[in-house]
């Protein structure tokens, strides 16, 4: 049986079962570097109805087990399981759990999908353990996991400012996406430290990014430094308007149906793979976790 499978074997066996999804960044500004070394972003993010799957099972020892290894992430230091253990000592919890990971989202792709696990590990426990948290006292835990974490803890579209954790709620059209994952992993740090990095574009209002889009202050860095992004996105623009999300290296592009983005996704090299997923306001982990309720 195939690693994949397998996980998908094991998942079936959890109490219970949930989706972490992937976020697109539909447009990236970074506004300056703040006193603390992060930077003040203004960013769009939408969801996609495709991601990683996580299952849980309750333990009564108390014990947080995350049953898959990822290559080069040490148990302990796995989002999974420190959004697991400080959810766990926040609420003086004695329960603990098993975790099973069903991974489809690449590492270091933009797509958010370590921010995404922790955020379906916190909402999936506070669901097995009874806990009664807030979404709001859930984010705020999982701001200290990840600026990202938030926006999948609170699963709606928003227009994000500060380190990414003010949100504003937004409503966007819901397009299919063509998302393209070029074989490199962009490491975050080296592309927020680069010299070459626009650090000064100036704010903008949300009704103005809803009206007229905006663009990815970190896509000149990032192609120019990983060459497999500027080839996806020279090879992607030839059928459609390409971007990248986050830092990268996923890039993406919108269609109106699913049978367009097929048709554009069947003509890609086998170099370059690739998914089709429908764009979503509403993250399909709030959508699976309405229907347990």
């Amino acid at each position: 049986m195939s690693e994949q499978n397998l996980q998908k074997a094991t998942l079936q066996e959890a109490q219970l079962v949930l989706p972490a999804p992937a976020k697109l960044n539909l447009m990236l500004h970074i506004l300056g570097r703040r006193p603390d070394g992060y930077h003040d972003l203004q960013t769009l993010f939408q969801f996609l109805d495709h991601g990683d799957q996580l299952g849980f099972t309750l333990r009564t020892d108390g014990e947080i087990r995350l049953h898959q290894k990822i290559k080069g992430v040490p148990h302990d230091s796995n989002l999974i399981v420190r959004a697991a253990r400080q959810l766990q000592a926040a609420s003086n919890g004695q329960y603990g759990a098993d975790i099973w990971l069903h991974k489809q989202l690449p590492m270091g792709g933009g797509l958010g999908g370590g921010s995404s696990d922790a955020a379906t590990t916190l909402l999936g426990l506070n669901h097995l353990w009874q806990l009664g948290w807030s979404e709001d006292r859930l984010a705020q835990l999982g701001l200290g996991l990840g600026a990202d974490v938030p926006v999948f803890v609170r699963g709606h579209a928003a227009f994000a400012e500060g380190v990414g954790e003010k949100l504003q709620p937004v409503s966007l059209p819901e397009p299919w996406f063509l998302v393209c994952i070029p074989a490199v992993e962009v490491s975050t740090a080296e592309v927020f430290s680069a010299p070459e990095l626009t650090r000064n574009t100036p704010p903008i209002k949300v009704a103005a990014v809803l009206e007229q889009g905006g663009r990815n202050d970190c896509q000149p860095v990032v192609e120019e430094r990983y060459p497999a992004v500027r080839n996806a996105l020279i090879l992607l623009n030839k059928f459609v308007p390409a971007k990248l999300t986050g830092t990268g290296g996923c890039v993406f592009g919108s269609f109106p149906s699913k049978a367009e983005a097929d048709k554009v996704a069947a003509q890609l090299p086998a170099t370059l793979p690739s998914f089709v997923a429908k764009g979503s306001n509403i993250s399909m982990l709030h959508r699976t976790l309405e229907n347990l309720s």
